[in-house]
């Protein structure tokens, strides 16, 4: 390689540098702005945000569906190492699970219109690093948090990969939909706070289904039959007695 190739080379390394590290900047600058102006922010308050114009952020992500985007897959990965993060710290399956919904709301809380200019993405794909097709950021995220949620379950119910994935699916869905509508109602009186709702939700799922595949589950109790109105309760059936002896006929010894 000659001399020339290897200034060529270098002066490409420090601008891709350069572009990537002006990349960063302008995206942590568009994650403030949602935050300030809510989700329908408009690309022009993002420029003005960033200190720029719309035609210097369009150079670094095509159009607003591409910053949304961008902005779904950066909140994706802090999203999924604080659940990492918090689940490995608990200790405990149950408390694993607790930690990582009690994360998830303190996170969506935050910034409610950062998260809700992210889920709005969820039907809309990304790109690798070398520009291929992916996941939609929203997908990804919720994937690898079924993947983390299944952990717990796996440990302590007596059920194939196969279940606990499904069941963690399932408490996923749970999770974001108990917190999107503790968004929108929880400045209402009577709504929990995020630590009640965060116990409320992590009992649901761990005694609820955990506790009934869980195969070191402790029985519940039998409960007693109720007649229906109007009809004799039930009775447990008798015993048969056995059979008396004949009386003797009072002539028979005389």
């Amino acid at each position: 390689m000659s001399n020339a190739d290897t200034v060529a080379d270098g002066r490409s390394t420090r601008w891709d540098e350069h572009r990537a590290a002006r990349r960063a900047t302008l995206l942590e600058l568009a994650r403030k702005a949602v935050h300030k102006r809510g989700p329908a922010v408009s690309m022009d308050e993002i420029a003005a945000e960033c200190g720029t114009s719309k035609s210097i952020v369009y150079r670094y992500f095509d159009d607003k569906t591409g910053l949304q985007v961008a902005v779904g897959e950066d909140v994706g990965v802090q999203m999924r190492h604080a659940l990492s993060r918090a689940a490995e710290e608990a200790g405990t399956p149950e408390r694993a699970l607790r930690a990582m919904v009690r994360v998830y709301l303190e996170m969506v809380e935050q910034s409610p219109n950062v998260y809700y200019f992210v889920t709005r993405t969820g039907v809309i794909a990304g790109t690798d690093v070398d520009g291929n097709p992916a996941a939609a950021p929203l997908d990804a995220f919720l994937e690898s948090v079924t993947e983390l949620v299944a952990r717990p379950f796996a440990q302590v119910a007596h059920v194939n990969h196969a279940v606990a994935a499904s069941w963690a699916a399932g408490a996923v869905g749970f999770v974001r939909g108990a917190g999107e509508w503790w968004l929108a109602h929880r400045a209402e009186p009577g709504t929990p706070s995020r630590e009640e709702l965060t116990e409320q939700v992590a009992d649901w799922l761990w005694f609820g289904p955990v506790g009934v595949l869980s195969e070191h589950r402790v029985p519940s109790p039998p409960t007693a039959r109720t007649a229906p109105a109007g009809a004799a309760p039930d009775t447990a059936p008798t015993s048969p007695t056995a059979p008396t002896s004949p009386t003797a006929n009072p002539g028979e010894n005389r």
